[in-house]
C-alpha cells in the first residue's frame, strides 16, 4: 500500500498545471499576465476540489490524512451508478449532511469562475456541461482508489453546485447591468 500525502498530491497537481501553462506560453511565444491571473482562479478551484475529493475529511494530529493507494485492491472498481441508493449510508446525520452540503458547495465556485474565465462558456448549458465534465473526470480519477467511491450521487450534487454557481454569476451580471443603467440615468 502506498500513501500519498496531501502536500505531494498538491505538488503533483501544481507541476502538471505549470507544465501545461509552460506549453501554452511556448506555443504563444508570450505570457498574458492578465489571463494567467484569471486562470489562477481555476487553479485554486481545482486544488480545493482535489483536496476534498481525494483526501479524507478527517484529520489526524491536525494534519490532512494521506491518500491510500493499493495497486492490488484496484479491481473491482467501487462504483455506484444507481442514484440516491447510498445517500443515507453515513455513520451519523451530521456526516450525511456534510457530504450533501460539501458536494454541492465545492462546485459552486466552478459555476461562477468557468464563465468568467472562459468567455466561450457564455451560456447556462455550456457552463453546466463543462462543470459536469470536471465532475465526471474527478469520479473517473477516483476509480483506482479503493478508499474512495465513484458515485453518481456525487456527480448529481456537484452539478447542482455548478448550477447554483452559474445562477449567482447570472444574478451578479444582471445586478451589474442594472447599476450601470442607473448610473447612466437610463430606465
Amino acid at each position: 500500500m502506498k500513501e500519498i500525502s496531501f502536500a505531494a498530491g498538491e505538488c503533483f497537481f501544481t507541476v502538471l498545471w505549470l507544465l501545461a501553462r509552460l506549453i501554452v506560453w511556448i506555443r504563444n511565444r508570450r505570457i498574458d499576465w492578465k489571463r494567467e491571473a484569471m486562470l489562477m482562479l481555476i487553479y485554486v478551484n481545482l486544488a480545493v476540489i482535489i483536496r476534498f475529493s481525494f483526501f479524507p475529511m478527517e484529520r489526524s494530529g491536525g494534519r490532512i490524512q494521506p491518500l491510500l493507494f493499493d495497486p492490488g485492491s484496484v479491481f473491482p472498481f467501487d462504483v455506484n451508478l444507481v442514484p440516491f441508493v447510498h445517500m443515507r449510508d453515513y455513520v451519523s446525520d451530521r456526516a450525511e449532511l456534510m457530504n450533501f452540503i460539501g458536494n454541492i458547495a465545492m462546485y459552486i465556485p466552478s459555476g461562477i469562475i468557468l464563465p468568467v474565465v472562459y468567455t466561450k462558456l457564455d451560456s447556462f448549458p455550456k457552463t453546466v456541461a463543462a462543470g459536469a465534465l470536471i465532475c465526471l473526470c474527478v469520479e473517473i480519477l477516483q476509480l483506482p482508489l479503493f478508499v474512495r467511491v465513484s458515485d453518481v450521487d456525487d456527480i448529481i450534487m456537484n452539478v447542482t453546485g455548478v448550477i447554483i454557481g452559474w445562477c449567482i454569476y447570472a444574478l451578479a451580471g444582471l445586478g451589474a447591468k442594472l447599476i450601470h443603467r442607473c448610473l447612466k440615468g437610463e430606465r
